[in-house]
């Protein structure tokens, strides 16, 4: 007990303060609120490796779960490395496995420019290859953001992703948000040689400066011109591009679903190489 003589003149009954408080773990919860997704929320927990078992990502986890449930949403996603605490943690409180990604990167300074430049130049009939660097050119801004539909059936799995609707506006959106953090988006696509329709495209990110590793975002061809080779093709003009106009890119990433078995096909066969895995987890509210 404090001495009163110690104390301060205008000492509060709550003297002395209580020790400082140190976080020792959060939980992020990532609420998708366009049409088809909105049912869904994704989790991100993580609990300071000397506070794990004492109880912290348990009370944790119950606030995020309570709080989807006030938002009305139908499932609870997360990401965990395979085998590891977080899988096992969430899998005890009722999450299931519903997805497995393999993450793969291509080291550019081996990338074959020669073998590249070959599968660019075969012909593919009554196709050919456009690009763009930002925004999509307005001729194509409309038949570009029908193409999205070819990610309507990429494999999920099991996971309860519902449906993403694209259009114009939504194209556009997400080229400023990611010229917003200073990246690039570069764009191949495939179009018919008989109207021009976009039917097929790959999308790389490029970082501001230019160095370091590039991200494959989306890779898509329409269900109805698939069987031709274009998600090879697309993907070699953008490599291609990648290792002749940016000379301090290391590498370029991408991501795959292990079910996906034409596009882990594809990027095997111009190079790409596993660094690690993820799996999804679920929860049903």
């Amino acid at each position: 007990m404090t001495p009163s003589s110690l104390l301060p003149a205008d000492a509060s009954p709550g003297w002395p303060p209580d020790p400082p408080a140190f976080p020792v773990g959060s939980a992020f919860l990532r609420l998708f609120t366009r049409a088809g997704q909105d049912h869904l929320a994704e989790l991100d927990l993580h609990v300071h490796p000397a506070e794990q078992r004492a109880g912290v990502g348990s009370l944790l986890l119950t606030a995020a779960l309570a709080a989807a449930r006030d938002e009305g949403r139908r499932s609870v996603i997360a990401e965990a490395e395979p085998g590891s605490p977080g899988e096992s943690f969430l899998s005890v409180h009722g999450f299931r496995k519903v997805l497995t990604l393999t993450y793969t990167r291509l080291p550019l300074a081996r990338a074959d420019l020669a073998g590249l430049r070959e599968i660019v130049s075969s012909p593919h009939l009554g196709y050919r290859l456009v690009a763009w660097d930002g925004m999509v050119p307005g001729e194509l801004a409309a038949t570009f953001a029908v193409a999205h539909r070819a990610m309507d059936d990429m494999p999920m799995d099991d996971t309860d992703y519902g449906t993403v609707h694209w259009d114009v506006d939504r194209v556009r959106q997400a080229v400023r948000t990611i010229e917003s953090r200073g990246e690039l988006i570069h764009t191949v696509a495939a179009v018919t040689e008989s109207d021009g329709s976009v039917v097929g495209f790959t999308e790389l990110v490029v970082p501001g400066d230019g160095k370091g590793d590039a991200q494959h975002y989306s890779t898509g061809v329409l269900l109805e011109h698939r069987g031709h080779g274009l998600a090879r093709w697309m993907k070699a003009e953008a490599i291609r591009q990648a290792r002749e106009r940016c000379p301090y890119l290391d590498g370029l990433l991408t991501d795959t679903t292990d079910s996906n078995r034409p596009m882990r096909a594809v990027n095997d066969a111009l190079g790409y190489m596993p660094t690690h895995q993820k799996v999804t987890l679920q929860l049903t509210l």
